[in-house]
């Protein structure tokens, strides 16, 4: 996989101390994507999110982490999204290159390419895209760090939405930021910006006044995934490789055939042909 030049590679810093938890970043998440409401029962076993985890119709969620501080209950919340890393994983095991790493910083993903192989869910150490279970030609759905406001000089709508803790700009300012914060207010972070060095270093960078890892946050290693998944495929002969790749390519014909069948026999109830003159 080629390497993208990140020089203009922008950044979320979501400093979860000023999080409140209003889940605006949510709301403009599904009205900008259209995403649909999805039926949700109220669910405190993990915390007191809602929905309970993210899906084909939930790009990003605001998850809840109750404690004690000072014999008095407090809340934390941890914004969960697609990390857009540096160099992604998704990107590195899709076998049509549905997956795209940009140069503005969100990782996007062309529908008219997938298979539906599924190798970005395995593949992706944070569990960020889902499959549209609900559909009979399904295909994979993720957030796309509103790649198409970022082009217009527009910040993501999560971004945009959010009043206290979502700050959006280029990846380096964004780390110095974070870091000025740590330096300047040492007894109120966990001394450690997130995603600066994770995965190879992502698109989404967090500050914590309380361990990343009691918020939920999955521990994964610091070296860029894509080096491993060479390793594993390097061993594979090439024969192998050779037929995966043919019955990927049979399984894309025959799944854009189905989708386009699909879609022509949609039309065509939508708007019925006009009954023929006599």
């Amino acid at each position: 996989m080629s390497k993208v030049n990140t020089s203009k590679n922008n950044a979320f810093l979501i400093d979860m101390t000023k999080c409140t938890g209003c889940r605006g970043c949510q709301v403009a998440c599904k009205q900008w994507n259209q995403l649909a409401a999805e039926k949700t029962e109220f669910f405190s076993g993990e915390g007191y999110q809602n929905p309970p985890a993210m899906s084909e119709y939930t790009f990003t969620r605001i998850k809840f982490r109750d404690y004690q501080k000072n014999g008095q209950n407090e809340f934390a919340f941890y914004k969960e999204m697609c990390m857009h890393c540096n160099d992604p994983a998704c990107a590195s095991v899709c076998p049509v290159g549905a997956f795209k790493k940009t140069a503005e910083g969100p990782v996007i993903y062309k529908a008219d390419r997938c298979i539906g192989c599924r190798f970005c869910m395995i593949a992706c150490p944070f569990g960020v895209p889902k499959y549209e279970w609900s559909k009979g030609l399904p295909l994979v759905k993720k957030c796309t760090g509103c790649y198409s406001r970022v082009l217009e000089g527009m910040k993501p709508a999560c971004a945009t939405a959010c009043p206290t803790a979502i700050t959006y700009g280029r990846r380096d300012e964004m780390i110095k930021l974070a870091e000025e914060r740590l330096a300047k207010h040492p007894n109120k972070y966990i001394h450690k910006v997130y995603g600066k060095e994770e995965a190879g270093g992502t698109s989404v960078i967090y500050l914590t006044s309380l361990p990343f890892n009691e918020l939920g946050f999955k521990p994964v290693t610091l070296r860029p995934l894509p080096d491993y998944t060479w390793q594993a495929l390097r061993m594979v002969p090439a024969a192998f490789l050779a037929v995966g790749g043919g019955l990927s390519a049979l399984s894309w014909i025959t799944h854009r055939r189905d989708r386009l069948k699909h879609e022509k026999a949609a039309e065509q109830v939508d708007n019925p042909a006009e009954e023929k003159e006599d």
